[in-house]
Formats: structure tokens, C-alpha cells, sequence
């Protein structure tokens, strides 16, 4: 990792002053001559001594200046870094809200996306087209065979420090972004200027031309000879250039977006290409990229798009119009999308996944007390030894032991108000995510089974969509069973079906427990109405109570946050009222 100290930056800050004092005492000096030569007090020649000092000292502050941004873009990184080891990185990071789907089924129960979540927490990629691919790879948990080809890939990345912080550094400068959606509306716009025949006859008129005003300049053919010819073909170019302003200009707004953006991912794909890579994953991504030539055909669309932004210059305005150079480069550009935009998805695609695994690995390196987890090709089962939630602070992190599998489908776990039920359904849910996107899990040791996970935990009422938290609980309960007929499912659940009368509750409950268990699904749901923990004991149920609350002594909210067998006789609904003032408590 670089030394990126107060002293180091110091020393950087200062020779990229020096730098600059000497090319401005350079430019001075050749400012000073000019004027001298205008006076002829000296030879008219005199004012290019310092020329070489100029070019050298603006090399040197380029390189000084280069220099001192990196090390307070990577002073930057490391203190966000320190964050989140220290655990003070909520709120400081990418939300991910952008990425949200409506009615996901784990998403806001098990805080995936937003302030304090897990992809706050995961989340260092350098642009937009890898946070997109990071929140895709939370929100939509892949199967086994992919779980550990990515596992692989982010052990192999863990280590290298070095080449996150270079990816961090692409672009001149940390505001350089990479969208998404600015290469997909691009692509999406359909785009034909002229048909090919106007191109070739607007390419030979641009090289007449062109090859006409040299032989005036530099051969002894007289003007009065190519005039004739001159007037007639520029007339012409910039007839057709008129002609087709509207359309031109539409490619010029559209690639000009395009050209600021595709630096960053240009840069990158350049340093995949080069990466020595070892997992079948990052292979097959560095394969995609440089069997095509992804970085160099980029890096055409973008010297096009510089052309471009470089006529719209008042100093070239006039020379541009009078040789149609902007009407060429918008011709090639619309060429170059013709024959590659087709490919341009699945580049940004390959980026946007090198991406997300660098963030995984930068996670996994920052977590190193955590464990990879084992994966069953067979049967459906989780269990975890000291199984934490990953998003509390690990020293106060609370560890439970879980087994679910077909001796033991489900727990229904018992409790008193604010034992660490919720807190636990939690942990389970956000560790088989981890687990499927190739990170390391906060247990001891974990090994599970391909999983689709489904959780009801947070449900409210819907005012705008007309739904009630009872109806809107029950869609997502529909949705678990629809998928328990067709997947392996972990269902976990919060207060199941709280919003009807204690009868209906427990019948409709039994009902759902009973379809998922037959159809396969382990979970766990948590309770207070202690009807529910009669289910475990029916027959074909395969169920098991257990229960949180307050550890030895008598105080109800002297909780241990730890997982025990049973049924809970405790409650502290009462005590927790009193100390909010109730009257008569």
C-alpha cells in the first residue's frame, strides 16, 4: 500500500509549489524575451531560449501535481477504510436506495440497501456501473456453483491492496464518473445521420479540400488555378454540413456525455487486461474483455468524442465548419455504435462485476476474524457455529449456534420485547446473502445449502398503494410459498400474521408452516403469542421451540442477547411500560 502520511502529502504539496514557480519563472522569461525581441533589443530568436526550461518545468509540475492528487485521493480511501474498521462508516458511504425494487422479499426487512446497510458497509467500487452490479449481486442471491466461483475470485483479491487502491485512482480525478444509464440511453437512441453513399462523397470532398489548401501552402501551384476548384467543393461541404446540423448535433449531445464518462471504465478495462489472474471467474471476465479488444475500441470512441468536444472550441470552430471535420466524427461515431454497441452491455457488464468483487475482497480483508462459508451441493440445511450480525460492532456482536435441516426444519422462537429475536432472524438472512456473494460470513464456521430467502419482518402498511400491513404481509407469504414449490426456501419471519385475532392467527399460521415444511423450506419465526409454539409438537412438523430473554438474575431487561431451548416464561411488556411513565404500573 502507498505511504500516504501527513509528511508524504506534505512533501508532494511541495515540490508541486516549486513546480510551479518554475514554470511560471520559465513563461515569465519567455514573456520577457518576446517583448525584448518586439523591441529589438535582442535577436527575434532569443525568446525560444527558455522554451526547454518551460517544457521541462511543466513536465516536472505535471508529475508533482499528478502526484499530490493520488495521495489525497488515496488519504481519502484509507480514512474511510479506518471507518469502517472502527465501526463509524454508517451514513458515511452509498446507500444503494438508488438500486431498490419494489416489493423486494429481503431487501428493507433485512437492511440490504440504504443508510446503514450491508452495501454501505460492502460498498467501495470507483463508479456507478459497479455499485449497480453490487447491488445486483445482494438482491438477487445466485446458486451454488456460482456462490463459490466467486468465493474463489474474492480469496484470490482479498490481498491485493494494491490493485484496489489502483482502481480506486482511475481518472485524473475522484468526481470522474462511470453511469450506467449514460451508455444505456446512448445505445437505446437510434442514430443514422446519411446513408453511405453522402458519407464517402462528404469524406472525398473533406480530403480535396483538405489536400488543395496544402498544395497552395506548400507547392508552387498558383491560386488562381485552385480557387476554381476550391469554392465550389467547400460550398458544397458546408451545404451538406447545414444539411445535416439537426442530426449532428443530436450525436454531438449524446456522445459528448458518453466521451466524459467512458475514461474511467477505459482505464479499467486496460488494467484487467494486464492483471495477472488466476480463479475461473476473473479469468472469464479478463477473457471478455481482451478477446474482443474492449479497452482499445473504447479508447477510439473517446478520441472521437475529445475530436468532437475539441470542434465545439471557438479557436477550431472555424476550421472544423469550413472542412465538415465535426460532420466526419459524427459519421464515425454513429459507425463505430453501429458496429459495436451491440457489445458495449456485455463489456460494461464484465467491468461492473471486476467491480463488485473488488469491493467483496476489500470487505473480506477488513474482516479477516470472519469465516468463508462451506457450501452443500445436496439436501437443504444452514448451520452456523457463533453466528453474528454483520452489521453490528464486532466486540458487542452477541454469537448464536443454528441448525436448521431436515431433523430440525424451523425454530419458533419466543421472547420478551427487545431480547434480540428480530436481531437474530437478522443475522441468519444476512449471512446466506454474504455467503452467496462470495464473501466471508460472521460466524466460526457456517454451511448451507442453496437457499432462496425470504423475510417478513419490517411490512407496514402501504397508504398510497391502499394496503394494509395484514395484506401485504400475506402477498409476501404468497410469494414464499410459490417459490417453496419450485426452490429450496429459508423463510424467516417476524410477529406472523399479527394483525388478526389470536384463532384465526394460529389456524392460518399452522396452515403456512405446514404447506412450507412439506414443500421442503427451513426457517424461523418469532413470536410472543405463545399458541404458536404448540406447532413445533404437531405431527409431521419437525420443529423446534426456543427462546431470548434476560440472563441470570431477576431484572427482565438484563438481556444476553443468546439463543435458548424452550419456551420463554418471561415477559416485560409491563416493566418496559413503567419506565415509560404509564399510570397504575
Amino acid at each position: 500500500m502507498h505511504d500516504v502520511t501527513t509528511e508524504s502529502i506534505g512533501r508532494a504539496e511541495s515540490a508541486n509549489a516549486n513546480s510551479l514557480k518554475a514554470l511560471i519563472a520559465a513563461l515569465a522569461a519567455m514573456g520577457w524575451l518576446f517583448y525584448a525581441a518586439f523591441r529589438k533589443t535582442v535577436p527575434g530568436w532569443s525568446f525560444l531560449l527558455p522554451l526547454p526550461l518551460a517544457l521541462a518545468a511543466g513536465r516536472w509540475h505535471g508529475k508533482n501535481r499528478g502526484k499530490w492528487l493520488r495521495l489525497i485521493r488515496l488519504r481519502k480511501l484509507h480514512e474511510r477504510a479506518v471507518e469502517r474498521m472502527e465501526d463509524r462508516w454508517p451514513g458515511n458511504g452509498y446507500s444503494g436506495l438508488d438500486f431498490r425494487v419494489p416489493h423486494h422479499v429481503y431487501d428493507v426487512d433485512l437492511q440490504v440497501l440504504g443508510e446503514g446497510s450491508l452495501f454501505e458497509l460492502i460498498c467501495t467500487t470507483r463508479t456507478e456501473i459497479g455499485r449497480r452490479e453490487l447491488a445486483g449481486y445482494l438482491l438477487n442471491p445466485c446458486g451454488i456453483d456460482e456462490a463459490k466461483a466467486r468465493q474463489a475470485a474474492v480469496r484470490e483479491l482479498a490481498p491485493q491492496n494494491d490493485l484496489r487502491e489502483r482502481v480506486q485512482l482511475l481518472g485524473e480525478f475522484a468526481f470522474q464518473e462511470s453511469t450506467w444509464g449514460v451508455f444505456a440511453d446512448w445505445v437505446a437512441e437510434p442514430e443514422v445521420i446519411a446513408p453511405g453513399w453522402i458519407r464517402a462523397i462528404a469524406l472525398f470532398c473533406s480530403v480535396s479540400l483538405f489536400c488543395m489548401t496544402l498544395a497552395g501552402f506548400a507547392t508552387n501551384v498558383p491560386w488562381s488555378m485552385l480557387t476554381p476548384w476550391i469554392l465550389p467543393v467547400a460550398a458544397s461541404q458546408m451545404a451538406l454540413a447545414w444539411s445535416l446540423r439537426t442530426k449532428t448535433a443530436r450525436v454531438n449531445s449524446a456522445a459528448s456525455r458518453v466521451g466524459v464518462e467512458i475514461g474511467v471504465v477505459r482505464e479499467g478495462m486496460e488494467l484487467i487486461a494486464g492483471s495477472k489472474l488466476q480463479s475461473e471467474k476473473l479469468l472469464a471476465i479478463q477473457r471478455r474483455l481482451s478477446d474482443a479488444g474492449a479497452a482499445a475500441i473504447l479508447r477510439k470512441l473517446e478520441r472521437l468524442t475529445n475530436a468532437l468536444a475539441e470542434f465545439e472550441k471557438e479557436w477550431f470552430s472555424l476550421p472544423a465548419q469550413a472542412l465538415a471535420l465535426r460532420t466526419q466524427v459524427c459519421f464515425a461515431i454513429v459507425e463505430w455504435k453501429v458496429k459495436y454497441a451491440g457489445q458495449l452491455e456485455g463489456w460494461l457488464e464484465a467491468w461492473g462485476e471486476f467491480e463488485a468483487l473488488m469491493a467483496i475482497s476489500g470487505y473480506a480483508w477488513e474482516h479477516q476474524s470472519d469465516s468463508f462459508p462451506e457450501f452443500a451441493d445436496e439436501g437443504t440445511s444452514f448451520a452456523a457455529r457463533d453466528l453474528g450480525h454483520p452489521l453490528l460492532p464486532g466486540a458487542g456482536c452477541v454469537r448464536n449456534c443454528v441448525t436448521l435441516d431436515a431433523g430440525n426444519r424451523f425454530y419458533v422462537i419466543s421472547g420478551s420485547n427487545m431480547a434480540g429475536k428480530s436481531t437474530l432472524l437478522r443475522s441468519i438472512g444476512l449471512n446466506v446473502i454474504l455467503a452467496k456473494v462470495g464473501a466471508p460470513v460472521r460466524a466460526s464456521w457456517l454451511r448451507l445449502s442453496h437457499l432462496e430467502v425470504f423475510a417478513s419482518l419490517s411490512i407496514v402498511d402501504s397508504i398510497l398503494e391502499g394496503k394494509s400491513k395484514f395484506l401485504s404481509e400475506v402477498e409476501r407469504i404468497r410469494k414464499m410459498l410459490e417459490c417453496a414449490r419450485e426452490a429450496p426456501v429459508l423463510f424467516l419471519i417476524d410477529e406472523i400474521l399479527s394483525g388478526t385475532n389470536s384463532r384465526d392467527r394460529r389456524v392460518a399460521s399452522e396452515a403456512v408452516i405446514r404447506e412450507l415444511v412439506g414443500n421442503g423450506a427451513i426457517g424461523a419465526l418469532s413470536t410472543h403469542d405463545l399458541a404458536l409454539t404448540e406447532i413445533v409438537s404437531l405431527a409431521g412438523m419437525a420443529g423446534l421451540n426456543v427462546h431470548m430473554g434476560a440472563g441470570a438474575g431477576n431484572d427482565p431487561m438484563a438481556f444476553d442477547y443468546l439463543l435458548k431451548p424452550g419456551v420463554t416464561r418471561e415477559t416485560n411488556a409491563l416493566a418496559i411500560a413503567a419506565m415509560m411513565g404509564v399510570p397504575g404500573l
